[in-house]
């Protein structure tokens, strides 16, 4: 299964009303393992960014004079993404640019979610963390991934938090990523014996904390309780 971490920033909220695309920013995973391979591409908007859009990622104009325009690079991007599941958090936004720049090209027919299937984080997040702040940096404090780099917005950046999130969030498997393949090719041909190891791990790590005499006695005093009001039939005592 491959998958595709996605990210972009733009010169402003609404491609309507001319807003382009800046920063590309994708990361590629392969059955949940991320291989290193990345594309990351800033480009030429032809148009002024929004003063507002630079307090959030920091990319002024003067940064991307020299840069290409998106119909340079647009083949290129396409097919790196082009058959995998896009991961993107709040897809439309992202979806919603990328599409917008295809039919600025004459290429309008052409949209990503007709060669890619999409995976929306933001979707998943509010499924699992009702009426909580969704957004990547709570998303990270929820999940333990570090984003203490991350003082703007930054399309590669935020796309490799992304995929950690997405791990996590999706079963807590980020460690994996670092695992030999001769390790991986064990633990799937052993996969009993690699949840007992990763179980046994996690039992070691686990603190014993012991009831204190007053509270042993206050249990024993409830139990007494049970035991009468049950005629003699609390369990636990039986055991």
């Amino acid at each position: 299964m491959r998958q595709i971490v996605l990210d972009t920033e733009t010169t402003g909220l609404e491609p309507s009303q001319g807003h382009r695309l800046i920063e590309i920013g994708c990361v590629e995973m392969v059955n949940r393992k991320l291989t290193g391979r990345h594309y990351h591409q800033y480009l030429n908007p032809e148009r002024e960014v929004d003063a507002g859009a630079i307090e959030v990622h920091g990319i002024t104009n003067e940064m991307l004079v020299d840069k290409p325009l998106f119909a340079q690079i647009a083949d290129e991007l396409l097919d790196f993404i082009r058959g995998a599941d896009l991961i993107i958090h709040n897809a439309p936004f992202d979806l919603g640019f990328l599409n917008h720049e295809l039919q600025l090209l004459g290429r309008g027919g052409e949209r990503v979610q007709e060669f890619c299937t999409i995976t929306d984080t933001l979707v998943l997040a509010r499924q699992r963390h009702p009426g909580q702040k969704n957004n990547l940096d709570a998303l990270c404090q929820r999940y333990g991934v570090d984003n203490s780099q991350r003082e703007l917005h930054g399309a590669l950046l935020d796309a490799e938090i992304l995929a950690d999130v997405y791990l996590m969030m999706t079963g807590g498997q980020t460690a994996l990523a670092l695992a030999s393949s001769s390790e991986a090719e064990t633990n799937a041909a052993n996969p009993g014996d690699f949840a007992i190891r990763r179980l046994s791990a996690q039992r070691a790590a686990l603190r014993v904390v012991s009831a204190s005499a007053d509270e042993l006695a206050a249990h024993d005093q409830q139990l007494t309780k049970i035991d009468k009001a049950s005629g003699g039939k609390t369990l636990f005592r039986q055991q």
